[in-house]
């Protein structure tokens, strides 16, 4: 069986693990060192941008729940996923890491985030 060559990590980033998309292409998910603290979807979105990461997606949120609920405080985290039915414009996902649900508020509600990087494979 092949082994996917896990990328090197800065200090404090923990290997998430590799991600496919519909489309077949994989990534490598890495975690970021720190937690942002409270602040709405945009001011996470552009404080991820400035430490070189993203927010994660739905997806990895489920993921990190997963297997890596103790990096994280039993609060709620924004993804970088927006909410698109209609009914809901302006709101985007997050994931709470207390019992683990995924909901959607409003951009303007302060929750907590933290960062990803991605590599493609």
């Amino acid at each position: 069986m092949q082994q996917l060559q896990i990328p090197p990590l800065a200090e404090g980033e923990v290997y998430v693990g590799a991600i496919g998309d519909k489309s077949g292409d994989f990534h490598h998910v890495i975690l970021l060192p720190g937690d942002s603290g409270y602040a709405s979807w945009q001011a996470q979105m552009d404080w991820a941008k400035s430490i070189g990461g993203d927010l994660p997606t739905r997806v990895e949120q489920a993921m990190l729940f997963a297997n890596f609920r103790d990096q994280f405080e039993r609060d709620a985290y924004w993804s970088n996923t927006l909410d698109t039915d209609p009914s809901y414009s302006g709101w985007a996902w997050f994931q709470y890491f207390g019992y683990g649900c995924q909901s959607s508020d409003p951009q303007c509600t302060e929750l907590r985030a933290r960062a990803v990087r991605r590599l493609s494979i």
